[in-house]
């Protein structure tokens, strides 16, 4: 008996689809195994705490590199933003003529230098500082010892703590710790993340330090005076801002008393700044050693631009009293051009005469090429 063979290969065919799964059904099945897969690991997430996320650096789901704060994004921003300044207004120094070109480009340089330092001085971390080398516990629960520099930075809206190992690496670990602790997060969370995190002893000890349940009460006296000091020192900036205005325009002694106001309102942040040595000493230790925080490079910055600003405002307003008119030539303001007079004198000067029918001159000598120079009484149209 013989069999038909497009019939034989009907049936392996059907054998064959009978045996494969449908697309729409392998679309379902995928779906549901990875949706099962998520729910698996989002169990294990919060099994161990909901530490195990993309973001969260915990092993062996996706580790993510410590990376410690290094530069302020800030301030980097005020500085570029003072460069383009300058070099879009030292552009224009060239097409200034004479010997203005030279004290313009000190006026932009000076300005410039004086705004910058008040605008940066708001989110620099080195108003005040403190730091040592010690042999200190490196991190809780653990008798390791390791030989290292702690610093602290303190600025206007929190305060910066440093830690480096000497030498670094140590244990089979870079000590290198540069951390940012804000006013408001030391009171907030910040200190609690720190805590999670398990940053180096020495770090929790001086963020400790400054928070509110700590006996050394830092945290009240140093935030006040810092925000006292910023808001004194966006004032100055205020004064600076319309010290230049008034500087272009025909009232110079007015613009020497806003570059004093200025330098006062620095000399006020100063001393609101100074105000955190009021209260109680607080050392900080660490192993056997101690340490104070003293005063640092944007504070002596800050007293530097100040007494700038008070000599230039002195100097301005002395100069105005005694030679105003130099002043404003020297500063290219309320000199009156002579081409904006409607009468012209002309003492001598070669007329043709052809084209002065009916015309009379007055005081003007009057030269032709044959002739002896002669004397014509007015200028006048009939």
């Amino acid at each position: 008996m013989q069999m038909n063979p497009r019939w034989s290969e009907g049936i392996n065919d059907a054998h064959r689809r009978g045996k494969t799964i449908p697309p729409g059904l392998r679309l379902s099945c995928t779906f549901c195994a990875h949706f099962v897969l998520f729910l698996v690991l989002t169990a294990l997430a919060h099994a161990f705490g909901g530490k195990m996320t993309f973001y969260d650096d915990i092993y062996p789901f996706y580790p993510l590199q410590r990376t410690s704060f290094i530069f302020s994004g800030s301030l980097l921003a005020v500085i570029l933003v003072f460069l383009t300044l300058l070099v879009t207004l030292l552009l224009i120094v060239p097409g200034i003529r004479g010997r203005s070109r030279i004290l313009w480009t000190f006026r932009i340089i000076i300005s410039l230098f004086i705004g910058v330092v008040i605008v940066a001085l708001n989110f620099t971390c080195d108003w005040a500082e403190g730091r040592l080398k010690a042999n200190a516990t490196y991190k809780s629960f653990s008798n390791v010892v390791v030989n290292a520099e702690v610093g602290l930075h303190v600025g206007l809206y929190g305060i910066n703590i440093t830690l480096k190992g000497d030498p670094v690496v140590q244990f089979n670990e870079t000590i290198d710790y540069n951390e940012m602790f804000t006013w408001n997060g030391v009171i907030g969370d910040d200190y609690s993340d720190a805590l999670e995190k398990g940053l180096p002893n020495p770090i929790l000890y001086i963020a400790e330090k400054f928070t509110l349940n700590s006996p050394c009460s830092l945290i009240y006296q140093y935030q006040y005076s810092g925000r006292f000091a910023s808001a004194t020192l966006w004032t100055a900036f205020c004064c600076w801002i319309v010290a230049n205005i008034l500087f272009s325009m025909p009232v110079i002694l007015y613009a020497g008393f806003m570059v004093v106001a200025t330098a006062a309102f620095i000399f006020f942040s100063l001393a609101s700044f100074s105000t955190i040595y009021n209260i109680s000493e607080c050392n900080f230790s660490i192993g056997t050693e101690s340490f104070e925080p003293e005063y640092s490079h944007s504070f002596w910055l800050a007293v530097a631009t100040g007494l700038l600003c008070a000599v230039i405002g002195i100097i301005v307003i002395l100069l105005d009293c005694l030679i105003p008119e130099k002043m404003r030539e020297a500063f290219s303001v309320g000199v009156d051009d002579d081409e904006n007079n409607d009468t012209y004198s002309i003492s001598e000067g070669y007329i043709n005469t052809s084209f002065l029918d009916g015309t009379s001159l007055e005081g003007v000598t009057v030269k032709t090429p044959n002739q002896e120079p002669q004397q014509v009484p007015t200028l006048t149209k009939l």
